[in-house]
């Protein structure tokens, strides 16, 4: 009991994050970087050579329901924060292997989306080229590549393995909750600055949601 009590104390479970950290951390660091560098390649590639007619996403009931909201591109910008987080918290070289197939495959079937069908999103209804901010992501990643949102897909992924990974070390409930509220607010950013519809968003929550639970099924599996 009193061992149960130490891990979900804030002091104990956050030794135990220092410590899963800490363990292989030039892999995980080195293996992060790979990783984006290869995605990012292919997805630039992808959306500035489509293969086939691009088509519009349309716009639903809940894209109407969402004003125009600049100000959630930092919520938009900190998924890549999020998404380094959890494979920081994995702790043997069994969990980075799987994370990092599993991340593959995720990618893998969104690009292979992209090829056969491209996809963007209609153009903003405010001008992005009065807020120099948002006209910069626009210019560097313009609203294709749109279904599904991949920026949704590893949010959700990322936010399933959090939760995993927190039950694992006795948190409590609380860093789940900030957990799946950050989550949220990505997802929510990814709309509120019209580089998402929600057909977008709802593709890739499931996409995201799909792969970590086969994932993790198989993790189990195995143990």
């Amino acid at each position: 009991m009193e061992e149960v009590q130490s891990l979900q104390s804030p002091d104990g479970w956050l030794r135990g994050a220092a410590s899963r950290i800490w363990a292989y951390w030039w892999i995980k660091m080195g293996g992060t970087i790979a990783f984006m560098a290869v995605f990012f390649a292919v997805y630039f590639y992808l959306l500035a050579h489509p293969q086939f007619a691009v088509t519009t996403v349309p716009r639903i009931f809940v894209d109407r329901l969402i004003p125009f909201q600049p100000g959630a591109l930092p919520l938009y910008l900190s998924l890549w924060f999020y998404v380094c987080m959890a494979p920081a918290l994995l702790r043997t070289k069994r969990e980075m292997k799987s994370y990092a197939v599993a991340a593959s495959v995720l990618s893998l079937v969104g690009f292979l989306i992209f090829i056969i069908w491209p996809t963007a999103v209609a153009p903003a209804d405010v001008d992005p080229l009065l807020l120099p901010s948002l006209s910069q992501l626009k210019a560097v990643d313009a609203s294709g590549n749109a279904f599904p949102s991949l920026h949704v897909a590893f949010a959700v992924f990322s936010a399933l393995w959090f939760s995993r990974l927190f039950r694992e070390m006795g948190t409590g409930p609380v860093p789940r909750v900030i957990s799946w509220t950050w989550c949220a607010a990505i997802v929510y950013s990814t709309m509120a600055i019209r580089q998402h519809v929600a057909l977008d968003a709802l593709s890739g929550a499931i996409l995201g949601a799909a792969v970590a639970a086969v994932q993790m099924r198989m993790l189990d599996a195995k143990s």
